[in-house]
């Protein structure tokens, strides 16, 4: 599977605020922690990740494993994982970046091997044992879960509109006749034509989205609307009009790519992206959340 580029601090895969909850006591500095990258079935699958794979900071990635569920951790250390620590490491945008490439690394991982429920960025528990526990707990919502996601992946589909790479509005302003026009009117003249031709390609780029999501939920088996990515984010030019995550069954990826791409092809100045593989971000969060923000013990929140 390929990397999310360059991190994903978008629709495709939110930032969290906040992940898990905020333990009842506090490990001993020497104690490590167990940092969790996602859920998966205990069918060996995985096994192949705990001799290949490293985590955040280096640390070797491992397995707990219960009532036929296995997390996907990593020991790290408390004086730098505990609630205070990461909430400071998340603010430094130069760690935040090392953290999420590691989290994705494995994810993407364990994704290539098998159907997994990937956590959110930073869930760290006390240790391996509250770990277990959260399995149990959740043991029934996370077997439905990857039974629903099992032979499918995420594929974002982003609408983008592009004012500089859009016709002039046909529609000019016509010149008084009184004669010549002034340099001062002709330019309210081009504005006003400016305006009118982006109010256009943006009305375009909203059929477009419309007729991207009609066709495509024809093929998938879900889809999850984000908001809009803006600036650097998007990584593109123009705007981005619609951002959307479809779970898209394995076999008809190539067939849903041609289709979401041709329905862009006759709308100047409007772009349709289709990004992906990815492992179902926004297809697991409702599972996942529920066991960070639950009943579960010793939970860390930056």
């Amino acid at each position: 599977m390929s990397a999310p580029d360059p991190i994903r601090m978008d629709a495709d895969f939110p930032f969290p605020e906040a992940e898990g909850r905020p333990a009842s006591q506090e490990a001993p500095a020497s104690s490590p922690m167990a940092y969790v990258y996602g859920v998966g079935r205990d069918d060996g699958s995985l096994a192949p990740l705990v001799r290949t794979t490293h985590g955040v900071d280096g640390h070797g990635v491992g397995l707990v494993a219960t009532q036929g569920l296995v997390a996907l951790v990593s020991a790290v250390p408390a004086d730098v994982f505990d609630e205070a620590a990461l909430r400071r490491q998340l603010e430094d945008l130069d760690r935040l970046e090392g953290i999420a490439r590691a989290h994705h690394a494995v994810v993407d991982a364990a994704f290539a091997q098998a159907v997994v429920l990937p956590f959110r960025l930073a869930t760290v528990y006390l240790d391996e044992a509250r770990v277990a526990a959260m399995l149990v707990d959740h043991h029934d919502r996370f077997t439905e879960l990857l039974a629903w996601l099992d032979g499918h992946v995420e594929l974002g589909v982003k609408v983008h509109a592009d004012p500089e790479s859009a016709p002039p509005s046909p529609q000019g302003t016509p010149r008084s006749a009184g004669g010549p026009t002034s340099p001062g009117r002709a330019y309210l003249q081009q504005r006003m034509q400016q305006r009118r031709g982006t109010e256009d390609l943006y009305r375009a780029a909203a059929v477009v989205a419309g007729n991207v999501t009609k066709m495509a939920q024809q093929l998938a088996r879900a889809v999850v609307e984000h908001r809009p990515q803006q600036g650097d984010l998007s990584g593109r030019t123009g705007v981005n009009i619609a951002n959307y995550a479809f779970l898209v069954p394995t076999g008809a990826e190539k067939h849903f790519r041609e289709e979401v791409e041709a329905a862009a092809r006759s709308a100047s100045g409007v772009e349709v992206a289709v990004t992906g593989p990815w492992a179902p971000y926004s297809f697991a969060g409702s599972a996942v959340d529920t066991a960070k923000y639950g009943d579960d013990e010793g939970a860390v929140a930056p």
